[in-house]
């Protein structure tokens, strides 16, 4: 285990924070009860029992750019796979996805110069890919809201030029391997969100086409992260790397890296997803979950925290712009009408006020 001190000296305050919190959830149970069956800060989380491969699938015919050669019938099948895993999961992996393992290398060890600036040089207001980074969670009030980890969640249109003020000192091929990231992944997300629309609509129908409308470089996200080693796991199985959610937005893209960590609901119980070179992953959100009539699931995942060894990942959201209407894939749908930014005001206020996010359950019909 590192000692308290050695890690401080170069890392986000975590430490500050857990023990802040720590002190908090202590001073609430000696003079406040929880309610009956709640947990507290000392309660133990169990963590996963079991290890999963998610469902893995080829999609190269969709991907290659020699659709044509490929059969309908090879089509039809990735596709069939597809949605099976997008109800039965919410999860799946992905192969011969179109996105190059040179670049993906490539942006792993950008991940690492970045991350390894000093912690002052990352929170100054240097322009660092457009002031996006984060860590640990503003909002925590107990130890089960924090996540042990920092990130640069970075919108696309924030790296689809070198706006002028930005300060990236010897990281000058950081921004060019993040735009290509981007557009790989933004490529292949759409292409997904597709094949899973008219698998409910029908090929080829011209919602299918379109769908989803109102995403583009102004409203999707690229987020870089970085899992710091925490020197109180795995004694405490509250300490989270990111903690327990699901995903606002349509559909999520997944690179992880081989230290594993990630972690969803499966049923009633939590699983460990099992990295696989190459692969990556793939989940549903909230959003596409409320357009398809719940047919598609968008899964509660979290990431458990690693007491000697750092993780990283990067994660591709696509999102609609906030005044979108989410819509139906069909009448009578659960939920009622809402847009994206009717959706994300709900969920800061349902953080703000109970500290964890309700969800779809405040759009229902």
């Amino acid at each position: 285990m590192p000692a308290i001190a050695e890690y401080c000296a170069d890392e986000p305050p975590l430490v500050d924070s857990y023990n802040a919190l720590l002190r908090l959830g202590q001073h609430n149970e000696t003079t406040t009860p929880p309610p009956r069956g709640e947990l507290t800060t000392s309660t133990p989380i169990p963590r996963a029992v079991s290890e999963c491969e998610l469902p893995l699938i080829d999609v190269g015919c969709l991907t290659s750019g020699q659709q044509q050669a490929n059969s309908a019938e090879e089509r039809a099948a990735c596709a069939a796979a597809i949605a099976a895993a997008a109800a039965e999961w919410g999860f799946f992996q992905v192969v011969n996805h179109g996105v190059g393992q040179e670049l993906l290398d490539a942006m792993r060890r950008e991940q690492a110069r970045l991350f390894h600036l000093p912690f002052e040089a990352k929170s100054s207001t240097a322009g660092l890919l457009n002031d996006s980074y984060r860590w640990g969670t503003p909002t925590a009030t107990s130890l089960r809201q924090l996540s042990w980890s920092e990130a640069f969640h970075v919108p696309l249109a924030g790296i689809s030029g070198k706006a002028a003020g930005c300060n990236y000192g010897d990281l000058t091929t950081l921004w060019d391997v993040t735009r290509e990231v981007a557009d790989a992944m933004s490529k292949l997300a759409r292409t997904l969100a597709r094949v899973l629309a008219e698998s409910l609509l029908g090929h080829g129908a011209a919602a299918g086409e379109r769908f989803p409308e109102g995403c583009d470089d102004a409203t999707c996200f690229l987020r870089l992260n970085r899992y710091p080693p925490c020197p109180f796991s795995p004694d405490d199985a509250s300490a989270f790397g990111l903690v327990p959610h699901t995903d606002s937005d349509f559909l999520t893209v997944l690179c992880q890296d081989h230290v594993g960590g990630l972690q969803l609901m499966k049923g009633s119980r939590w699983v460990a997803v099992k990295p696989i070179p190459g692969a990556l992953i793939v989940n549903i959100g909230d959003l596409f979950q409320a357009w398809s009539n719940d047919r598609y699931k968008s899964v509660e995942h979290r990431v458990m925290t690693n007491a000697t060894t750092e993780r990283y990942s990067v994660a591709y959201f696509l999102c609609p712009s906030y005044d979108s209407p989410i819509g139906t894939c069909r009448e009578p749908s659960p939920y009622r009408p809402f847009t994206f930014g009717e959706y994300r005001r709900r969920v800061q206020e349902d953080v703000k006020k109970t500290g964890k996010k309700s969800g779809l359950r405040n759009f229902l019909v």
